[in-house]
């Protein structure tokens, strides 16, 4: 999968192909980044405005509470 452009990619489709890249292939974030060769803080971005965050303990995005997203 080409996470490259994310910002096109279906948004409910986007924090789960996230979550399994770093499942799968990353340590964290900032590798996640750098292996699919990200821009980090626009990815960021992307997930806050779909209602998600990174959370470093789980290495995922989860949902933020009170954003609508269960």
């Amino acid at each position: 999968m080409n996470l490259k452009q994310f910002d096109k990619l279906d948004p409910n489709l986007l924090p789960g192909l996230l979550n399994t890249a770093l499942r799968n292939d990353c340590d964290n974030l900032e590798d996640l980044a750098r292996t699919h060769d990200l821009d980090q803080e626009a990815l960021e971005q992307k997930l806050k405005h779909l209602g998600y965050r990174y959370v470093a303990g789980v290495n995922q995005f989860r949902p933020v509470p009170g954003s609508g997203d269960s």
